[in-house]
Parts: structure tokens; sequence; C-alpha cells
């Protein structure tokens, strides 16, 4: 007697909250197992203009590995849907509903702090060129809370311009600014959520930086960026490793100078 298989696709949904400009987005399982789906809209599955939009999307997307980045699997014909990106399933809620629902949390936002930085770093090392990252684009998985970034690049070039990496500052300077203005303190009680006034007012500064209107007066880089973010902690750090060497350096010398003369 044969054995049964299971259907390869079962379960397929229609996210209408996750839609993008161009294409829909669903929630299904591939032989049993959660994924997400990306394809183009039903008016468009005919263009080649736009087949060979999300053919370059998979592309320039596949081989990108990051922790707070969605994951591609695949890019395959589903049926009932068409030609999809298939990616980790990161079902959760968006920032943007977070912030709705008024619930910016302290974990929410330390995440926002400390994570989607790195993402933005990774895909600038990586000269990927993406839409802006906004709150409807940064996605904070069911339970866990992961923060996973989704539409990250559509296109790959030798380097980025000085412009695309000033526009990631600004962009990342509107959702901390978005996320400050919807943080609701726990007063304590929900774990992670350790926030002080001091934080606060450091991350109002440099999301005032970011959103700049002249660009030479918003943070060079990313990396001047987590720094500003992590304030008195990098620079203590810095000091106690400056202190340390200097430490060591006249140690060193007293050492060659009581050394006898060969």
């Amino acid at each position: 007697m044969a054995e049964n298989k299971t259907e390869k696709w079962t379960e397929i949904e229609h996210l209408p909250e996750w839609d993008e400009e161009f294409y829909d987005v669903y929630t299904a399982r591939k032989h049993g197992k959660w994924v997400m789906l990306k394809t183009l809209k039903p008016a468009l599955l005919d263009n080649p203009r736009y087949r060979e939009m999300i053919e370059k999307e998979f592309d320039v997307r596949y081989n990108l590995c990051h922790p707070n980045i969605v994951m591609i699997n695949d890019f395959e014909d589903v049926p009932g849907v068409g030609m999809s990106i298939i990616t980790d399933d990161v079902y959760g809620d968006s920032l943007r509903k977070l912030i709705d629902k008024g619930e910016v949390s302290g974990a929410i936002l330390d995440k926002i702090v400390c994570q989607l930085p790195e993402a933005i770093r990774y895909i600038q090392k990586n000269h990927i060129l993406h839409h802006p990252i906004r709150p409807e684009t940064i996605i904070f998985t069911e339970n866990i809370r992961n923060l996973k970034l989704i539409d990250v690049g559509f296109d790959q070039r030798e380097h980025l311009t000085p412009t695309d990496a000033s526009e990631d500052i600004r962009n990342y300077g509107r959702v901390l600014r978005a996320a400050l203005d919807a943080y609701k303190p726990s007063g304590g009680k929900e774990e992670g959520d350790t926030l002080t006034q001091a934080d606060l007012a450091r991350y109002a500064k440099v999301a005032d930086r970011c959103l700049s209107d002249e660009p030479r007066r918003r943070f060079r880089d990313v990396q001047d960026l987590k720094m500003a973010l992590a304030g008195d902690s990098n620079r203590r750090l810095y000091l106690t490793i400056i202190t340390f060497l200097a430490l060591m350096a006249l140690i060193l010398g007293w050492l060659c100078w009581k050394a006898p003369a060969l």
C-alpha cells in the first residue's frame, strides 16, 4: 500500500495588512512548516517589468544572512498564488501596529535602539538598495518578539552613495521618534523595561539629529549613531581602555628603565 504523503502547500492565507506596494503577502504551510509568501499583485503578474523585479529581489536577498533580517529560502510557483519569494515565518506585529495599539514597551524600544542599527549596517555593508525603513517594515515576532526587517532590498551595487547612507540615518530617526512618542513606561513591571529618563532624553536627542534637514548635521555613519545611542556607557568603556593602555605603557617603560643594561 502506497504511503500517504503530506500535501506540499496547505493553509494558504492572504495577509492584507502585510501587503507592499507591488506585492501581496501570504502565510502558508510548506510540507507542514509555516512560511511566508511574497508575490506580485494580480494586476502585475503578466507584466515583464515586474516579473523581472521580483526575480531580481530574490537574487539580491537570497544570500543575506542576519538575525534581524527575514531570511529568503526559495522562489517557486505556488498553486493559486503564482511565483513567490518564500521566506521564514515571521508572523507577528509590525511596529506600526504596536504604535497604533499603544503597545510600544521598553523591551520593544530597546530592540529598536540595539538591533535595528545592526541590521541597517549589515544592509549597507552589502551595498543593498532598499525601500525606506519604516514602522510597517519592522516586525516583532509573535511570543518572543524578535525584531525582523522585511522589504530590505531590491538591488545591489558596488558601492552605496553618501546620500543612500544618510537617508538610512534619517529614516532610522523617523522610526525612533515614532517609537519614542508611542512608548508607555511599565513602571518596572515588564521584564526588560529598564529605561530611565536619561535614556529617553538621549534617544530623543539622537532622533532629532538623525532628522536634521541638513545631511551634514546627521550622524556620519551607523557606527557614530550606535555610539550616540549608547551614550556614557561607551564613553566609560573607551576611557577604561585608554586608561588601561596608558598604565601598561607606564609599567613597560618603568621595567625597561629598571632593566640592567646589557
